[in-house]
């Protein structure tokens, strides 16, 4: 796509496409507004059952969000200063961030999110991958039920490794964090740090060298900020001592005002 027509044209292509995929939206109305429009299409692909996909359909979605990403501006390692050691905190979008890995906080369908335009990070990469990585993560989700049986769900602290697709970073990790729905304990404090201690061990395993993780567990899993930040960071130190120059750059992304202070107070 080498100008906006022609990125037009690819929407309302694409647009056709998957509501005649989607089957239940088919006859869905279609505005002129290029935000809606864009909006409509997100939600269809949010809602898709991971299935297969006419390939020159694939090709035109990933040129699609191949300038939606450039659009949002890509970060590249280099740009994103070291605070610690070879620890970094940077705010903002992660599916912008060029590094070897991202880190997906994933539910235990490993699937990511269907609701149509959720803010959560999963719902953020699942667009943005395209419906290539949903795919790919039900394929893996199918191999472990066939060994563990129908009713499989990821555990907790248990990293999936997958492909990126059409976002700039290499790889990305799911990883489903505790959720708390009660009282803070032991046992969830030691699962949230095994996220941690378990993903750089993916990394390590893979020679992933750089990776940035999301605030796992916060938010929708009701982790406290703080708290969570405090294990992160003891859990990514603790581990680095143990694995002295392995990797290039660990990096915390947050997103709101009120974690990034409480990394940088951690970082100092």
């Amino acid at each position: 796509m080498n100008d906006i027509k022609t990125w037009e044209e690819s929407l309302d292509y694409l647009l056709e496409e998957f509501k005649a995929d989607s089957e239940i939206y088919t006859d869905i109305e279609i505005p002129n507004d290029m935000t809606t429009k864009q909006n409509i299409l997100r939600s269809l692909m949010n809602l898709r059952r991971p299935k297969e996909m006419p390939d020159e359909v694939i090709k035109v979605q990933d040129e699609y969000l191949s300038y939606c990403i450039k659009e949002k501006g890509i970060v590249k390692l280099s740009e994103i200063p070291v605070t610690k050691n070879n620890l970094s905190i940077w705010q903002g979008d992660i599916t912008r961030l060029e590094v070897d890995a991202i880190v997906n906080a994933a539910n235990s369908r490993m699937l990511g999110c269907f609701v149509p335009m959720h803010t959560c990070i999963d719902n953020q990469i699942h667009t943005f991958a395209g419906i290539q990585l949903r795919e790919e993560c039900n394929c893996q989700m199918n191999r472990l039920k066939l060994k563990y049986g129908s009713d499989y769900e990821q555990p907790t602290a248990i990293p999936m490794l997958t492909n990126a697709y059409n976002l700039p970073a290499k790889k990305v990790i799911h990883i489903v964090g505790p959720i708390v729905s009660g009282q803070l304990t032991a046992d969830l404090e030691k699962s949230l740090a095994d996220c941690y201690t378990n993903t750089l061990n993916m990394c390590l395993e893979n020679g992933l060298k750089s990776v940035a993780f999301c605030c796992i567990s916060t938010g929708v899993f009701h982790f406290p900020n703080k708290r969570a930040a405090e294990i992160a960071v003891e859990a990514v130190e603790k581990w680095s001592l143990k694995h002295p120059d392995t990797m290039e750059r660990i990096i915390f992304n947050v997103f709101k005002d009120g974690d990034k202070k409480y990394y940088e107070e951690l970082l100092r």
